[in-house]
């Protein structure tokens, strides 16, 4: 365990004086049915994203509600983004577990609602790096700095591959972008488990970690890459937050040749994993 891996039961937010950094944050709302909770985004930009379960939120005269998927794997995405300065009540319509991304903005921008049918699916990679990519508050998307995106990875499978990098200021190709990885695995059957590498030979890190359920993974710079053990398909919802409105990032040099290789490799026909329908098994 390092400090950049933070394991489940074991933290109970990431922000940016925890992590160091100037920007993201991150943590899980777990309500009760019925129960209400009032926050306040303070300086923060948030966006709420129902994991499994369904609530509403009240603030400032309006209502919305959202989520219907019983767990991350059962359906697609609803969000609700909030600005700074804004009020709000959480409340259970059922039991919900809801995660909360958040940056640090200077612009009161507009509340927005994304539904599920708004949230565009890719299939990315292919042959056994094939995954699926929930783009929900996108770079076009009206935010200052918040960037949230959800992967599913079939079992077996790579993700975030090639292993990249976003932790120098050089667009149109790299930004700096901190991000947090956020693991979600089914617990049935017992033992399921992931694997993640952070490296930066810059900054001389070289990590290699088994992840499981409910642990979050912090990525402060380097290249990263992840692996779903066989049997066990992996959910992550990554949180990402910089100065520019894009997701650009830097390949591996050693790594990038696999790119123009994936043409002559079939897409994993089990992906897209979850659409509008729920699972597809």
């Amino acid at each position: 365990m390092t400090e950049l891996l933070l394991r489940h039961g074991e933290w109970d937010v990431v922000d940016p004086a925890s992590a160091s950094w100037s920007y993201l944050s991150f943590r899980i709302e777990r309500l009760r049915d019925g129960e209400r909770v009032s926050r306040q985004t303070d300086g923060e930009e948030i966006a709420l994203v129902p994991l499994g379960g369904r609530c509403a939120v009240e603030s400032d005269g309006e209502r919305w509600e959202l989520g219907e998927r019983e767990s991350v794997f059962d359906g697609m995405p609803w969000a609700l983004y909030l600005p700074r300065d804004t009020e709000y009540t959480l409340v259970a319509l059922g039991d919900v577990e809801v995660a909360v991304s958040g940056a640090l903005a200077d612009e009161q921008l507009e509340p927005r609602l994304l539904t599920p049918d708004e949230v565009e699916i890719e299939v990315r990679g292919s042959g056994n790096a094939t995954r699926q990519i929930n783009h929900i508050i996108k770079p076009e998307f009206p935010a200052q700095r918040l960037l949230v995106v959800e992967v599913f990875t079939p079992a077996g499978n790579w993700s975030s591959y090639p292993p990249h990098k976003h932790d120098e200021d050089r667009p149109p190709g790299e930004v700096v972008l901190e991000e947090v990885y956020y693991y979600r695995i089914p617990s049935e059957p017992p033992g399921a488990f992931a694997v993640q590498r952070l490296y930066s030979p810059q900054h001389g890190t070289d990590l290699t970690e088994t992840v499981r359920d409910g642990d979050i993974m912090l990525v402060p710079h380097g290249y990263h890459t992840t692996a779903a053990a066989h049997g066990y398909d992996l959910y992550y919802l990554n949180g990402l937050a910089g100065d520019r409105r894009s997701m650009a990032s830097a390949d591996d040099p050693a790594l990038a040749w696999i790119r123009p290789a994936w043409a002559n490799l079939e897409p994993d026909p089990r992906v897209p994993l979850v659409t509008l329908e729920g699972r597809r098994h």
